[in-house]
C-alpha cells in the first residue's frame, strides 16, 4: 500500500475545510427555503424543515415575477456576452498579432477601463442615456455591460493570442489566407479556452449586477433578476424563507453553467502556466 505523504494529507484537509466553508452557507440557504415560515426559521435556524414544502418557490416565482425577470436577465447577459466576446477577441487579435505602431498603447487604453469604477460614471451615463431615450430599456443595460466587460476580455485574450505559434500565422499567410480567415479559422478556434473563461466571467458578473439595473430600469416587466430579488426585502418586515427560495432560483443558472463548463474553465485558467 502506497504511503501518503504528510504534506498531501495537509493539502487534502485544507481543501475539505475550504469546501465545507463555501458549501455550508449554500446548503443552509437551501434548507431554509423549504421551511414553512419565519417562525420556524427563528426557533430552529439550523434544523431540517419539519414539513418541507415548495410553497416558497412557487410564491417567489409568481409574486416576485421571477419568470420575466429571469428572461430579461438571460436576454441581457446573452447579448452582452456575444458582443463582448466578439468585439474583445477582435481587438485582442489586432493588438497581439498585427504589427502596428499603437498596439501597446491601445492595450493600455483598454486596461485603464479596469481602473474606473462604474459608480464614478453612473450619473453621466444616466444623463446621457436619458437624452438618447435609452433609460428604462434593456439596450441601456447592454451597452454599459459590454463596455465594462471589454477590458478584462481583451486583457485575457491578448495573452492567449500572443501564446500562439508564429508558424501557424505564417503558414496561413503563405497559403493565401486573408486577415479575417486567419482570425476566424486559426486564432479564434485555438483561443476558445480563453473565450470560455472570459465568457463565464462576463456572464456571471452581468447576471449578478444590481446597481445599473436598479438605476436604469423602472418598469417591472423589464427588471432583471437581481432587482426583482430586492423586492423580497421590506422596510419593516422580511420573509426570509421566501427570499432564500428566490435566491436559490437566481443562482441555479450560474451553478449549471459552472458544472457544464468546468473542464473548459480549468483548461482556460491553466493554459500558458507551463511551457512544453
Amino acid at each position: 500500500m502506497k504511503k501518503i505523504k504528510p504534506i498531501r494529507i495537509i493539502i487534502y484537509l485544507f481543501l475539505i475545510i475550504m469546501a465545507v466553508i463555501y458549501l455550508a452557507p449554500l446548503l443552509w440557504v437551501l434548507i431554509v427555503a423549504f421551511k414553512d415560515n419565519n417562525h420556524e426559521l427563528m426557533v430552529a435556524p439550523f434544523s431540517l424543515p419539519q414539513s418541507p414544502s415548495f410553497a416558497n418557490f412557487t410564491f417567489a416565482w409568481t409574486a416576485g415575477k421571477l419568470g420575466i425577470a429571469t428572461l430579461n436577465s438571460f436576454l441581457v447577459c446573452t447579448i452582452s456576452l456575444i458582443l463582448s466576446m466578439l468585439i474583445g477577441s477582435m481587438a485582442a487579435f489586432g493588438i497581439a498579432r498585427l504589427r502596428w505602431k499603437f498596439a501597446r498603447l491601445s492595450l493600455t487604453y483598454f486596461l485603464l477601463g479596469m481602473m474606473i469604477p462604474v459608480h464614478c460614471v453612473l450619473i453621466p451615463l444616466f444623463s446621457r442615456f436619458s437624452s438618447f431615450g435609452l433609460n428604462n430599456s434593456l439596450v441601456g443595460l447592454i451597452l454599459p455591460y459590454v463596455t465594462c466587460s471589454l477590458p478584462v476580455t481583451i486583457f485575457i485574450m491578448v495573452g492567449f493570442f500572443e501564446g500562439l505559434p508564429n508558424e501557424l500565422i505564417e503558414s496561413a499567410c503563405i497559403d493565401g489566407a486573408t486577415i479575417y480567415q486567419i482570425f476566424y479559422g486559426v486564432c479564434l478556434p485555438l483561443g476558445k479556452t480563453g473565450l470560455f473563461v472570459t465568457g463565464l466571467m462576463t456572464f456571471v458578473a452581468n447576471w449578478n449586477e444590481l446597481l445599473l439595473a436598479m438605476v436604469f430600469i423602472s418598469d417591472d416587466l423589464k427588471k432583471t433578476l437581481p432587482v426583482s430579488l430586492s423586492k423580497f426585502v421590506g422596510p419593516y418586515n422580511t420573509n426570509y424563507t421566501q427570499m432564500f427560495a428566490a435566491i436559490i432560483i437566481a443562482i441555479i443558472p450560474t451553478i449549471v453553467v459552472y458544472c457544464a463548463f468546468s473542464n473548459q474553465i480549468v483548461d482556460g485558467l491553466t493554459a500558458g502556466a507551463v511551457k512544453g
